[in-house]
C-alpha cells in the first residue's frame, strides 16, 4: 500500500505517526488524532478488527499524517497501522493458533476487556409479519465490520454523542421502537463502551473485537499497544529500560567468596531449572526511557524489547486515564465499578500444564515454583518478578526469607522443648507435688459440691508444665527477640539488593489516579455546589474533599471499631462464662470420671469455641474493615490500601490474641481467697489456674488457635473458597446465557476466555495478614509455646507452594506493580517485634514460676536447693472460718482437716494479720518488676547493637550503585559525543555536494538540529544508520 509522497523540502513540518489525545499536556504542538465526531462506521472500518468474510476497503491515511516514500521506507519495520491491510482479512477467519495475538497472527494482545452484553429484538406492529430472527445479529455483524456492501448501516450523529442507526436501503419510514427498562439499561451501556473503546483508538490503542451474534452472552475486547504508543507512554511513566552499556559486577573476595562458592555447590540440586538470561556476572545499565534517546537503548526487535508485564502496564496505565466525559466515566475502574465492562485484565503467557511442548513463563513457573513437589527447592525470585511484577516478587521474596529464618530457630526451639523433657525427672518442685507423702491438703475447687483434694492428683499437670515453663525458655525468649532484630535487619538488606538487581534504586513515586469512587464523590459535590451557586468556576476545577466531607465516615469509623473490638472481649467474656458455667455444672455429676477430668474437659471445649468464634469474626471483620475504608472515601489505591491494612489488623490483631491474653495475664487473678472468693452473676467463682500455673494452659490455648487458623483458615480456606467461587461463578454463566451456537467462535477456547473464568486478584493484603499474624504467634507469646516457630515453618512451606499455585493456576494474572519496598507491613513487623520483647518479659514475670523460683532458692531456701518450694508457695486457710453454706457436704474428710491449702502468699490464720498479703508476696511482687525492666532494657539493647552492627546496606550493592551512576555518566557523554560527530559529518558531506545549493544545506540541517533536540518527531532515520533500532 502506498502513501502519497510529500516533497522533501516539507520534512520539518514533519508530524508524529502515533496519535495524540487531549490527555497528554506534555505533547502540545502535536497534530491530534480524529475526534469524536469522526462517523462510527469510519470508526469501525478504520481500528476495529472484527472477523469477517468480505474484503474492504481502507484509507491510506495513518492518524491524519502523511510521510514521504523515502521516510516510509525507513519507517517499514516499526510503523505498526492502527487496520489490517486487504491481504490480512483472509486470516483472520480463524482464531490465533496460540491465543496471545490478534486474529492475524501477528500483533500481541496486551490487554482484555469482557463484558457481557443483551441484545433487543425489535417490535414489529401488527400485520408487518414477524422479523428474521438473525435480523439483529447480522445488523450488528455489518456495523462493526464496516463494509461497504449493500445494506450496510450508517451511524448518524444526534445530541449528546449518541448514534441512531438507520439503514440506506429500502423505505425511509421511520419505525419506533418502545424501550423497557432493562433495555434502555443495556442500550446505555452501550454507548458508554462505544465512546470509552473510541477514545481507546484515539489515545492510539488498536482493538479487536468479537461479533455479538447471539441474542446475549459474553463478548471480549482485545487491545494492542503499538510501538508508538508503547515508546510514548514508557516515556511518560519513566520506565526504566537496558542500555546497551554491560558491566560486571564485582564480587566480594576472601573468605566470603570462598563460602559463598561452597553454598553454591551444596545447594545446586535445591535451585530451580530456569535458564539464566546470559551471564550472571555481567549487568546492563538502565535508565528511563526517552525517544530522543532511542541510539541508548539495547533494541534487538520493537516486539520483544518490552516485555508482556510492561506492555500490560503501560496499556492499564491509558485505561485508567482514558474517559468518556460525555457520561462522566473516569476510566476503566469507574466502568467496571458500573458494570459497563465485567473484568479487565492482561492475559497469561498460555497454559500452565499441556502436552504441547511450547514453554512458557508460565509453564516454567508451574514446573519449578508452584507444584508441592518442589517444595524443597528455592524460589526463582527473579522470575516471579518478571512475570507478576516487583510488588508480588518482594511479597514471595520477603515469605521466603521468613521461611527460612524459622529454621534455625525452629531447631532453638526443639532444643528447649528436649532440654525440659530430659530434665523432668530431676525437677524437684515436680517430684514435690507428686509426691503423696506430703499430702497437701487442698481447699474445696467450688461450692458445696467440690470436696478436699490432694496436690499429688494435680502431678500430670505439673510434669507437664515443666516442659515449658524451665530456665531455658527465659533463654529462648531472648533469643527470639534478636532473631525478629535479625530477620528485619536481613530483610532490609536483601530488598536492598532486590532493589539494585531489579534497577528500583531512585524509584520515584508515580502520581496515582484518584480512585472511582472518590471521583464520583467529588463529581457529586460539584453538582451540589452548582446548584448553589455557578460562580467561581476556576474553583470547581481545584476542589477536592475535605474534612468536613469526610466527617461521617470518620465518626462510623471510629464508632464501628470500638464497638468490633468490645463484641471481640465480649466473646472472651462468653467463654469464660461458659468455662465457669460447665465447671460447675460438671462438678453436680455423680460420674467420678467425669468430676476428675472437668478441668481438661472445659479447658480444651473452651479452646475450640474460641478458635470458632475468632475464625468467623476474622471473616466478617476483613468485611468491616473494607467497608469502613470506602466509607472513608481515600483519594487513591495506596492510601486505600494503607488504611484498609491498619483497620484490618488492628480488628483481626485483638480478635486472634485476646483469648491468649487473657490466659495469660489475667486469669486466676481476681479470684480472692478461701472464705472472700469473687463471684461472677453471685453465684459462680472466678476460674482459677490449675495447681501447676497458667503456663500450660496458656500454652494449649496458644497452641489450638494458631495451628487451627494455619489449617483452617490459611490453607482449607485458601483450597475450598476460590473453588467453590469458581464453580459457582460457572453455574450462574450456564444458567443467564442461552444456548446458543457462535458460529465465529473457534472450537478451543482462546487464552482470553480461560483467563476469564480465573478468580480475579483482589491484592496481597490476605496474604501479607496471614503472615503477620503467625509472626505474632511466634514472637509475642513463645516463652509459654517453644515449638511454635516449628509448627510456622512446616505450615509455610505448604503455603508458599500454595500461594505460588494461587497465583499461576487459579488467577488472572495480576497488573504488574513497580515497589520497591513492602510498605507499611515492615513498620507493623517492627512494631510487633517491639511489643513482643514487653510481652515476653511479662509472660516469664507474671505467667510462670521462674521468678518466684529464683526468689525462693536465692531467699528463702535453708540449703540453696528448691527443696520445700511447693510448701512456701502454698498459704494456710482454717475450714470454721468459711460461710455458712459453702461447706462441702458429705465429705468423709470434713471431720480430719483443720486447714486446708491455697496457691497464694498470704498471712496464716493465726498470724495477726490473717490472710493479708505476706511480706514474700511483695517480694516476689518487686522481683517480678524489675525482672520485666531489666528483659526489657537488656534485649532493646542488644537489639539496638544488632541494628547498628549490621548495615541497611551491604556494602558490595552501596559500591555497585555508585559505580553504576558513574558509568552511566560516562555512558552518556560517550554517546553524545559520538552523535554529535555524526551529525556534523553529514553538515560537512552536505556542504561539499553542495557548495552552489546552500538553501538545500540549511534545510538538511534544520532537519537535523530538529532531530537533535525536538520531542515531536520520531524521525529517526539517521540514528538508524549507526544503531540497530
Amino acid at each position: 500500500m502506498q502513501l502519497p509522497a510529500k516533497p522533501p523540502g516539507n520534512m520539518e513540518t514533519h508530524t508524529p505517526d502515533f496519535p495524540l489525545t487531549s490527555s497528554h499536556p506534555t505533547l502540545n504542538g502535536q497534530k491530534k488524532a480524529k475526534s469524536a465526531r469522526v462517523s462510527f462506521s469510519a470508526y469501525n472500518s478504520k481500528y476495529l478488527t472484527v472477523p469477517q468474510n468480505r474484503a474492504s476497503l481502507h484509507s491510506s491515511k495513518i492518524n491524519g499524517a502523511f510521510e514521504a516514500s523515502s521516510c516510509i521506507e525507513s519507517f517499514s519495520s516499526s510503523i505498526i497501522n492502527n487496520y489490517l491491510d486487504g491481504t490480512q482479512v483472509g486470516a483472520m477467519d480463524k482464531a490465533s493458533p496460540s491465543g496471545m495475538h490478534f486474529r492475524d497472527s501477528k500483533r500481541k494482545v496486551d490487554y482484555v476487556l469482557a463484558y457481557h452484553y443483551r441484545k433487543r429484538l425489535a417490535q414489529h406492529p401488527p400485520g408487518m409479519g414477524s422479523p428474521e430472527p438473525t435480523r439483529a445479529s447480522a445488523f450488528m455483524a455489518l456495523v462493526l465490520n464496516g463494509g461497504n456492501g449493500k445494506g450496510r448501516a450508517e451511524p448518524q450523529r444526534q445530541d449528546g454523542g449518541q448514534h441512531a442507526l438507520r439503514e440506506q436501503t429500502g423505505p425511509l419510514g421511520v419505525e419506533v421502537i418502545e424501550l423497557g427498562p432493562l433495555d434502555a439499561v443495556e442500550e446505555e451501556k452501550r454507548l458508554q463502551r462505544e465512546e470509552y473503546e473510541r477514545n481507546l483508538v484515539e489515545a492510539g490503542l488498536e482493538i479487536e473485537k468479537d461479533p455479538e451474534n447471539k441474542s446475549q452472552g459474553l463478548s471480549f475486547v482485545r487491545i494492542h499497544a503499538p510501538w508508538q504508543v508503547l515508546t510514548r507512554e514508557a516515556e511518560l511513566l519513566k520506565i526504566k529500560m537496558p542500555t546497551k552499556k554491560m558491566y560486571e559486577i564485582t564480587e566480594e573476595g576472601g573468605i566470603l567468596k570462598k563460602f559463598n562458592e561452597i553454598w553454591c555447590k551444596l545447594t545446586e540440586p535445591l535451585q530451580p531449572q530456569v535458564p539464566q538470561q546470559g551471564n550472571t556476572n555481567m549487568k546492563n545499565l538502565f535508565y528511563p526511557f526517552s525517544r530522543e534517546k532511542l541510539y541508548l537503548y539495547n533494541i534487538k526487535e520493537k516486539d520483544t524489547f518490552f516485555d508482556n508485564a510492561t506492555r500490560s502496564r503501560i496499556v492499564r496505565e491509558i485505561l485508567k486515564r482514558t474517559s468518556s466525559k460525555s457520561r462522566n466515566s473516569m476510566g476503566i475502574g469507574t466502568l467496571i465499578a458500573n458494570n459497563v465492562y465485567d473484568a479487565a485484565y492482561p492475559l497469561h503467557d498460555g497454559e500452565y500444564e499441556g502436552q504441547n511442548d511450547c514453554m512458557n513463563e508460565r509453564k516454567l513457573l508451574y514446573r519449578e515454583w508452584a507444584r508441592y513437589g518442589v517444595f524443597y527447592k528455592f524460589q526463582p525470585i527473579d522470575l516471579i518478578r518478571k512475570y507478576f511484577g516487583e510488588k508480588i516478587g518482594l511479597y514471595f521474596a520477603w515469605l521466603g526469607l521468613y521461611t527460612e529464618f524459622l529454621i534455625p530457630s525452629s531447631v532453638v526451639g526443639i532444643i528447649v522443648f528436649l532440654y525440659g523433657c530430659i530434665t523432668i525427672e530431676s525437677d524437684i518442685p515436680s517430684k514435690e507435688m507428686c509426691d503423696q507423702r506430703n499430702a497437701f491438703t487442698m481447699c474445696p475447687l467450688c461450692e458445696k459440691f467440690c470436696d478436699y483434694w490432694n496436690l499429688s492428683s494435680a502431678c500430670a499437670t505439673a510434669r507437664a508444665s515443666h516442659l515449658f515453663d524451665n530456665p531455658a525458655t527465659v533463654f529462648f525468649s531472648i533469643f527470639m527477640a534478636l532473631w525478629a532484630t535479625m530477620f528485619l535487619e536481613q530483610w532490609k538488606r536483601l530488598q536492598m539488593r532486590l532493589s539494585y538487581f531489579w534497577d528500583l534504586t531512585g524509584l520515584e513515586e508515580e502520581e496515582e489516579h484518584p480512585r472511582p469512587e472518590y471521583e464520583t464523590k467529588l463529581l457529586q459535590k460539584k453538582l451540589k455546589n452548582k446548584n448553589i451557586t455557578t460562580e467561581n468556576s476556576n474553583e470547581d476545577e481545584k476542589e477536592k474533599l475535605t474534612w468536613n466531607d469526610r466527617m461521617p465516615g470518620y465518626a462510623a469509623n471510629f464508632g464501628l471499631i470500638l464497638f468490633m473490638i468490645m463484641l471481640t472481649f465480649s466473646a472472651v467474656f462468653g467463654v469464660i462464662v461458659y468455662r465457669i458455667t460447665t465447671a460447675a455444672a460438671l462438678s453436680f455429676s455423680t460420674n467420678e470420671t467425669t468430676r476428675s477430668n472437668i478441668r481438661v474437659t472445659v479447658t480444651a471445649t473452651a479452646v475450640i469455641i474460641n478458635l470458632i468464634v475468632i475464625l468467623i469474626l476474622d471473616e466478617i471483620y476483613g468485611a468491616v474493615a473494607k467497608w469502613l475504608t470506602e466509607i472513608e472515601v481515600p483519594k487513591t489505591e495506596k492510601n486505600f490500601e494503607e488504611r484498609l491494612i491498619l483497620k484490618a489488623f488492628l480488628l483481626k490483631f485483638v480478635n486472634s490474641y485476646a483469648p491468649i491474653f487473657y490466659v495469660a495475664f489475667f486469669k486466676g487473678r481476681f479470684v480472692g481467697r478461701p472464705g472472700r472468693y469473687v463471684y461472677v452473676f453471685d453465684s459462680y467463682r472466678m476460674e482459677e489456674c490449675a495447681p501447676g500455673g497458667c503456663l500450660m494452659e496458656l500454652c494449649i490455648q496458644l497452641s489450638i488457635i494458631m495451628l487451627g487458623k494455619q489449617l483452617i483458615q490459611n490453607n482449607l480456606f485458601e483450597i475450598g473458597i476460590p473453588k467453590l467461587k469458581k464453580l459457582f461463578r460457572k453455574l450462574k454463566d450456564e444458567r443467564t446465557e442461552l444456548k446458543e451456537v457462535d458460529t465465529n467462535q473457534s472450537k478451543d477456547p482462546q487464552q482470553w476466555d480461560l483467563d476469564y473464568t480465573l478468580e480475579p486478584f483482589t491484592g496481597l493484603t490476605p496474604e501479607y495478614m496471614e503472615m503477620i499474624i503467625q509472626f505474632g504467634f511466634v514472637t509475642l507469646f513463645v516463652a509459654s509455646f517453644p515449638l511454635a516457630p516449628l509448627f510456622a515453618l512446616l505450615n509455610n512451606i505448604i503455603e508458599v507452594r500454595l500461594d505460588a499455585k494461587k497465583f499461576v493456576t487459579e488467577l488472572r494474572r495480576p497488573d504488574t506493580v513497580r515497589e520497591k519496598d513492602i510498605g507499611i507491613w515492615y513498620n507493623i513487623l517492627s512494631c510487633i517485634g517491639k511489643l513482643s520483647v514487653i510481652i515476653n518479659a511479662f509472660v516469664i514475670a507474671v505467667t510462670s514460676d521462674f521468678i518466684p523460683r529464683l526468689m525462693y532458692q536465692y531467699a528463702y531456701s535453708q540449703n540453696g536447693t528448691m527443696h520445700g518450694f511447693i510448701n512456701h508457695t502454698l498459704s494456710y486457710f482454717n475450714v470454721s472460718h468459711l460461710k455458712a453454706g459453702t461447706q462441702p457436704e458429705n465429705s468423709p474428710f470434713a471431720q480430719d482437716v483443720l486447714f486446708c491449702r491455697f496457691k497464694d502468699y498470704r498471712e496464716p490464720p493465726w498470724s495477726p494479720n490473717q490472710y493479708e498479703f505476706s511480706k514474700q508476696y511483695w517480694a516476689v511482687l518487686s522481683a517480678r518488676l524489675a525482672f520485666v525492666i531489666l528483659f526489657q532494657n537488656l534485649v532493646m539493647f542488644l537489639s539496638v547493637l544488632v541494628d547498628w552492627m549490621i548495615p541497611d546496606i551491604p556494602k558490595d550493592i552501596s559500591e555497585q550503585i555508585k559505580k553504576e551512576k558513574s558509568m552511566l555518566v560516562d555512558f552518556f557523554l560517550k554517546e553524545e559525543h559520538e552523535k554529535l560527530k555524526l551529525i556534523e559529518s553529514f553538515i560537512a558531506r552536505d556542504k561539499e555536494k553542495n557548495k552552489s545549493g546552500a538553501k538545500g544545506g540549511k534545510i538538511r540541517a534544520a532537519s537535523f538540529s530538529q532531530f537533535n533536540r525536538s520531542p515531536k518527531g520520531s524521525f529517526a532515520s539517521f540514528s538508524s544508520q549507526h544503531t540497530e533500532v
